[in-house]
């Protein structure tokens, strides 16, 4: 599957994501909306009943007053007219909207409102005032009158700044053909969290999901470009492998079928010479195959190591001499600066020398001219640090990611001119993990690298 092909999948499966994210953000959304007009509905019916409520009352009580007083000036006034002069007064006087809102019963008021709220059933904690024109300021505030002291137009800035004046719910009393003597507002302040707690269920559910969906697509893109790496890496393994072996079984081919001729045969010399070709040669196909049959048992754990106290200074004296050759044939030297004062470690001898022969091959493949390689140790808390350090290519920061992966090559190229299998530094890893130590390197391309390999004096065996 090419690049192309994985990216516009991705880019797809995104804005569908994208897209089933807004269509259930906007159905969530009209769900609250409706939810919040019908609680709407709900609260200005339970005020339009508290109007009437209040209304009757204030109609009951005015007609009481009224006949009372009526009755008593009748009773008292010296004239007729004078009787009649003082009922229209008293009426005047007792149907005044002003006087109506402000003696408002406080007790009805919020039995009312809670009366018709639980009718509704709306439970949700609430705020309530009355507002008085006339005194510019609240009168009555959740079941307690409030006094009115000094300048009206203080009153009237303090009015502003209470959180009542931007209450939603609000409904003239008392109004006449005049205006309204004032109003009542009534104010929720978890109304919000109250409507979006009706489709927390469904919200929640929707992230979680969602989030699923969000993290197997991630992954589900993840393993198909590490399939696709791994592809690329076997391709390359197996492309390898075949240069690798052609040589060797075109060697032991020819030695072969020299040796069958006739006037090979007669030469003894000859003989042990195409013989001592082909034994070289087989065995260093053996090595090869070793080695990818000892990476498939570090992969599967299946590696025991032998733990045995270990010079390092010795090891890697060896090394160096077996190094040489190859180095010294690209016109290149191997500097060797054994600055630790505690060389010995617990370590497996063979892996440990196989690490540090890595290590230095790995060096000198890199390094296409008179390769300058310097090996370092010195002793870093309980432990060595051994640091192998080159002028060759270098490595640019993307490949650094990738080089202790199993069959993985910097590139150098079409020319396949640095043999191997990948295995290398994979292998170097897994051993020195094994021995409970670290490795890493400081690269640039073009600028050479350094190696480092740190490692414990002692094993919990």
């Amino acid at each position: 599957m090419s690049k192309t092909v994985i990216w516009s999948i991705i880019v797809v499966m995104s804005l569908s994501l994208v897209g089933v994210g807004m269509i259930q953000y906007f159905w969530i959304d009209r769900a609250v909306a409706l939810d919040e007009k019908n609680f709407n509905d709900k609260v200005t019916i339970s005020l339009s009943n508290v109007k009437k409520r209040l209304q009757n009352d204030a109609e009951e009580a005015a007609e009481k007053n009224y006949y009372s007083e009526s009755q008593s000036y009748r009773n008292n006034s010296s004239s007729q007219l004078e009787a009649r002069i003082r009922q229209l007064e008293l009426r005047s006087s007792v149907l005044d909207p002003d006087a109506l809102l402000e003696n408002i019963d406080i007790q009805h008021l919020d039995k009312y409102l809670r009366d018709e709220l639980i009718s509704k059933d709306i439970g949700l904690k609430y705020e309530y005032g009355v507002y008085s024109r006339r005194e510019k300021a609240y009168i009555i505030e959740n079941g307690n009158y409030t006094a009115t002291i000094g300048d009206t137009t203080k009153s009237s800035n303090v009015a502003a700044l209470n959180p009542l004046s931007k209450a939603e719910y609000k409904i003239p009393l008392f109004e006449d053909e005049l205006g309204e003597p004032g109003h009542l507002n009534l104010f929720f302040p978890g109304k919000k969290r109250f409507l979006w707690s009706n489709v927390s269920g469904i919200l929640i559910s929707s992230v979680i999901f969602t989030a699923l969906i969000l993290f197997c697509f991630s992954f589900t893109i993840y393993i198909i470009f590490h399939q696709k790496k791994v592809s690329e890496m076997k391709t390359d393994f197996i492309n390898n492998m075949t240069h690798e072996f052609k040589t060797p079984i075109a060697t032991i081919s020819l030695a072969a079928d020299s040796i069958v001729s006739p006037s090979i045969l007669s030469n003894q010399e000859k003989v042990t010479r195409f013989i001592n070709i082909i034994r070289q040669e087989n065995k260093r196909m053996l090595s090869q195959v070793e080695k990818v049959l000892q990476m498939a048992q570090i992969e599967k754990e299946n590696v025991e190591l032998k733990w045995n106290e270990v010079n390092l200074h010795d090891l890697i004296e060896h090394a160096v001499i077996n190094a040489e050759l190859k180095v010294q044939a690209k016109g290149g030297a191997i500097t060797t600066k054994l600055l630790a004062t505690r060389p010995l470690l617990m370590a497996d001898v063979t892996h440990l020398a196989s690490i540090i022969n890595n290590l230095l091959d790995n060096a000198e493949k890199y390094t296409p001219e008179k390769p300058e390689i310097v090996i370092s140790t010195r002793n870093v808390g309980q432990g060595i640090e051994l640091s192998v350090e080159d002028n060759g290519i270098g490595i640019s920061k993307d490949a650094q990611k990738n080089i202790f992966e199993k069959f993985y090559r910097v590139h150098t190229g079409n020319l396949h001119d640095v043999k191997g299998f990948g295995l290398g530094l994979s292998y170097v890893k897994a051993m020195v993990e094994a021995h409970h130590g670290r490795v890493g390197v400081k690269s640039e391309a073009g600028k050479g690298s350094t190696f480092y390999v740190y490692l414990p004096f002692k094993q919990s065996v």
